[in-house]
């Protein structure tokens, strides 16, 4: 058996803010798509539950995978974001599932933290303590953003992004193979303090170490598996800025075709980048029935991973791409405690 995704899912929040919005700290649309690519972001309102965002695009996922909340074995939701201190977001999506035997829990590990997560989700398959693992990335980096400072303020948005990995007999032809580091001593270069609360980061020097830990973890994965960037059907690195990702793709030889990108959508929504690319992929036919995937994050820590992993899904019309609204459905309970 073989550890592949089998379901993909993604929620934003209904508030879509552009360019023009940073006009009033110097920020211009030309200024900011010039350097970035970002051409608009979605903000959770101020009263907003990241668990709400978390929970859509779970539902997304799981509908797709075929299985129900009751098989799915662990909860694991990479956040730096959540609702409360404790408990974190992954044991109330799993209580509103009603994923009633999962185990749950929050991941930190700022951007790269869907890769930490999808490692540790294939990790549990093929030790056979799980058959089915719920991995979400999910972000409100409104929350921890200076919103007059204008090297990070156009950067960041809110979203949530979800796959299902399950055991697949037969499964693709390619294991899943994973690396993952970190580096403390550069903590200075991208934190938020418990004083501060707000992100703050040295630009320049975060750009040329995302693009060389990330190349070299996918370098290592490939050849690990005997593989060349031509092997995969479609590279999904964190979606911090379109210089930092096609440089990424660059450096690995992967065609631009194959190259994803939605951050011009989005903005950086850190581990909730790649999965919600993955999933608007799919809604634009960008995702076939079956491939294989690499995927590579860089984040705060500074931490960072690459794997590859395969994937079916569903072969069906994934229809127009567009922005991709949440809420909650009929009859929903709400979140614990909540009033």
């Amino acid at each position: 058996m073989t550890a592949a995704i089998v379901g993909v899912g993604s929620a934003l929040p209904e508030r879509a803010v552009p360019n023009s919005h940073f006009a009033a700290i110097g920020s211009s649309d030309e200024w900011i798509v010039k350097r970035t690519g970002i051409r608009q972001r979605h903000f959770l309102p101020e009263d907003g539950h990241l668990a709400d965002l978390a929970l859509a695009a779970s539902r997304i996922a799981l509908a797709q995978s075929g299985r129900t909340a009751r098989e799915v074995g662990h909860v694991v939701v990479a956040t730096t974001t959540p609702d409360r201190t404790t408990p974190g977001i992954a044991v109330e999506v799993a209580a509103r599932l009603g994923a009633d035997r999962a185990a749950a829990f929050d991941l930190h590990a700022a951007c790269a933290g869907f890769v930490y997560a999808l490692d540790h989700a294939v990790a549990l398959i093929e030790s056979g303590r799980a058959r089915t693992v719920l991995v979400c990335g999910a972000e409100a980096l409104t929350r921890i953003t200076d919103h007059q400072d204008r090297s990070t303020a156009v950067l960041l948005g809110d979203g949530a992004g979800a796959v299902v990995v399950a055991d697949l007999e037969p499964g693709p032809s390619v294991e899943p193979a994973f690396r993952l580091g970190s580096d403390g001593d550069l903590i200075p270069l991208l934190h938020a303090d418990r004083y501060d609360r707000k992100l703050r980061m040295d630009g320049p020097e975060i750009f040329v170490q995302a693009v060389e830990r990330m190349s070299e973890a996918a370098r290592d994965v490939l050849a690990r598996r005997e593989l060349t960037a031509e092997d995969v059907d479609l590279f999904v690195a964190h979606q911090a800025n379109a210089r930092i990702v096609r440089a990424v793709g660059k450096e690995l030889g992967v065609p631009p075709e194959r190259l994803y990108l939605n951050v011009d959508r989005v903005a950086n929504t850190s581990s909730a980048s790649i999965p919600l690319a993955l999933h608007q992929a799919w809604r634009e036919g960008r995702l076939g029935p079956a491939g294989l995937l690499g995927v590579a994050g860089f984040g705060a820590g500074v931490t960072w991973g690459a794997g590859v992993i395969g994937w079916q899904l569903p072969d069906e019309d994934p229809g127009a791409p567009g922005p991709i609204g949440w809420h909650l459905p009929d009859g929903d309970p709400g979140a614990p405690g909540r009033r």
